[in-house]
């Protein structure tokens, strides 16, 4: 969300502004804004449960910003710290660029959750703690000598004791279900609390859960009763004497119609609007890999829209379907993450030899190897620049935001579709499985994406006779004729040898050669991008940050902190990576100096040092998680003040 509100609203946290008093002498206490997080062990349902409080916060007009978290493994041991999976979220009246810094509210289910999200919490905060899981083996599991709710530890907190499991467990004793199956609707009976206690929508969740469960109705009703029970408890316990109101955030959006979204359900749709817009078949080959798996599941529903998903046996099958249904004429995907790049890159090379239209999507992991699966991190940028031999110059564009991941999709589609080339799409953890409102586009304001094939001859020979020569390229992209297989009288020669300029013979020349791979870097190099827009309202910042991909959100809320307390710093954000937008340099060159936050070590800083000689300020971390707000305000403010 880009709109302006007051630097105090954003540094709020869950600032109040103003309270009544709700029928049974409860308080009603009026926020601005709240950060929740749920936690609990991999198995007890805490990303479900942050999804369905995500839904009715979205229905009910809240700006919001999420942060699923969980862990690498498939099913770490259960009650341990490896094990704990947790789901923030940040909801307001207002336009909010982050799911938080820090939670007002946990939600912890057992206590691993409890030790794993405390050192997280400001104190005051509220903790919500299912008291079931504070056994003697538990505590143990996790180091614990005493319990923390018994020694005192916990009393700078907001401590709510809740026997969940108890009292789920009762609310379904007259259904046909064993204690197990019961105890695993705990976390609708929280789900139910936390909407009471925050004034969410009920009627979605019930009608989802009636759904998901439509083959086991008995089931189905169990966890709405679960979710019943949990709201009546929070409106008749004594220990919550206080429920909370966030306004929606009306002024935050522009009139449309909105929904929630995720960045790789976002670029989902992206690419099928695509292949729309260009009218054109799409073809995804791909290889599951964590985080990118959600796009292959979710295009394989779209045949009506002529998406055609491939699941391969490997990551090298999978791309090279992908070119060979571009070299068909279909607009070819290939979705994959870090280690499977590494695996894809002789193919992305052949498609830079070929010049066919291919898009490269990499949700970007922590690394090297296997790494971090699950978690987030930026450091496959200079693999997407360079990781390839030969020469081989392939565009790059990065989202900024989880919904701005439909915007780049269509980016990367038309520079891939109009300069025949293959383009990276760098997405990341952080983008893909967080989610943000999104407001839905009108068609006539996408992008015409629509290309001519080859249909004939297109030039003469010395001797007068007509013939399709595959690499004569258009003067102002440099673009090769994309030819349909098996058009009569376009038979051309295809392969990874290194092409004769013009015919697409086989050539071993060496001047031949050097005018070819200057000619493919001329081509990228000369993509028209837009120029990179600096946010600098005074028009007197000595300082400049400089972000890509998924910072964009804790750099602005950085910035808006720095300039709530008076301090001056611009801001720009990159999406073009290759080639950088014309006015770069000029743009670095106006500030004294340039900050360039990045979750990785350096690598953004390490290309705009080699290409515009500027000593950028590089700013990393590799954490698996992305930026605080509050981390990056301190740090533009020491470049301010130095």
């Amino acid at each position: 969300m880009t709109s302006q509100v007051s630097t105090q609203a954003e540094q709020a946290d869950g600032a109040d502004t103003g309270e009544q008093h709700a029928p049974g002498n409860k308080e009603v206490r009026r926020l601005d804004r709240v950060i929740i997080r749920f936690a609990g062990d991999s198995g007890d349902g805490m990303q479900l449960t942050g999804d369905r409080f995500t839904s009715e916060t979205a229905s009910f007009g809240n700006d919001l910003s999420t942060l699923p978290n969980f862990p690498a493994e498939i099913r770490a041991p259960a009650g341990t710290l490896p094990g704990v999976s947790s789901f923030q979220l940040h909801f307001a009246d207002h336009d909010i660029l982050t799911p938080g810094d820090a939670p007002n509210v946990l939600v912890a289910m057992n206590p691993a959750a409890l030790k794993a999200n405390l050192p997280d919490l400001p104190r005051g905060a509220e903790v919500i703690v299912n008291t079931d899981e504070f056994t003697k083996r538990a505590l143990a599991k996790v180091g614990y000598a005493a319990s923390p709710l018994d020694d005192g530890s916990l009393e700078g907190y907001s401590v709510h004791p809740v026997p969940l499991t108890t009292l789920t467990v009762e609310a379904l004793k007259d259904f046909e279900l064993s204690r197990k199956e019961a105890e695993r609707s705990k976390n609708m009976f929280a789900l139910g609390l936390l909407s009471w206690m925050y004034h969410r929508p009920t009627e979605g969740t019930e009608t989802f859960l009636r759904s998901k469960f439509a083959k086991k109705p008995q089931l189905a009703e169990a966890n709405v009763t679960a979710f019943r029970a949990g709201w009546n408890f929070g409106e008749t316990t004594e220990d919550f004497a206080v429920s909370y109101e966030v306004a929606p955030a009306a002024a935050a959006f522009p009139p449309g119609t909105y929904r929630n979204i995720s960045g790789n359900l976002a670029l989902t749709y992206g690419l099928v609007a695509a292949s729309q817009q260009a009218d054109l078949p799409l073809f995804l080959g791909s290889y599951p890999i964590t985080p990118a798996s959600d796009i292959l599941h979710e295009l394989s529903k779209y045949k009506n829209f002529g998406v055609r998903t491939f699941q391969a046996e490997d990551e090298i099958a999978g791309i090279g379907a992908a070119l060979g249904a571009a070299f068909g004429g279909a607009l070819g995907v290939t979705t994959t993450s870090g280690p499977g790049v590494a695996l894809k890159s002789e193919t992305i090379g052949l498609a830079v030899s070929l010049e066919l239209p291919l898009l490269v999507v990499d949700i970007q992991r922590g690394g090297p190897s296997t790494g971090l699966p699950t978690k987030t991190e930026q450091a496959d940028l200079l693999q997407a620049m360079y990781g390839r031999n030969g020469e081989a110059p392939v565009p790059v564009v990065a989202p900024a935001t989880p919904a701005d991941c439909f915007d780049a999709a269509l980016e990367a589609a038309r520079i891939a579709l109009a300069y025949r080339t293959p383009v990276f799409l760098l997405s990341d953890g952080y983008l893909a499985n967080g989610s943000e409102p999104w407001r839905i586009p009108d068609v006539d304001e996408l992008p015409d994406l629509r290309v001519q094939f080859a249909t004939g001859p297109n030039h003469t020979t010395e001797d007068g006779t007509e013939v399709f020569w595959p690499y004569k390229r258009d003067p102002r992209t440099l673009a090769r004729p994309w030819a349909i297989p098996g058009t009569p009288g376009l038979e051309h020669r295809i392969g990874g040898i290194e092409k004769q300029d013009g015919t697409g013979n086989i050539s071993y020349d060496p001047a031949n050669h050097d005018f070819m791979v200057r000619t493919r870097q001329a081509k990228v190099d000369g993509i028209d991008v837009p120029d990179v827009t600096v946010d600098d309202p005074g028009g007197n910042a000595g300082v400049l940050v400089l972000g890509w991909g998924s910072t964009y959100g804790p750099i602005t809320a950085a910035v808006r902190r720095i300039r709530g307390a008076g301090g001056a710093v611009a801001q720009a954000h990159l999406r073009h990576l290759n080639p950088f937008p014309r006015n770069l340099g000029e743009v670095l060159g106006r500030y004294e100096k340039v900050v360039v936050p990045e979750m990785n070590l350096g690598q953004l800083a390490t290309l705009l040092r080699a290409e515009y000689l500027v000593d950028v300020r590089s700013h990393t971390q590799v954490r698996g998680l992305p930026f605080k707000a509050e981390e990056l305000a301190k740090v533009l403010k020491e470049a301010i003040d130095d």
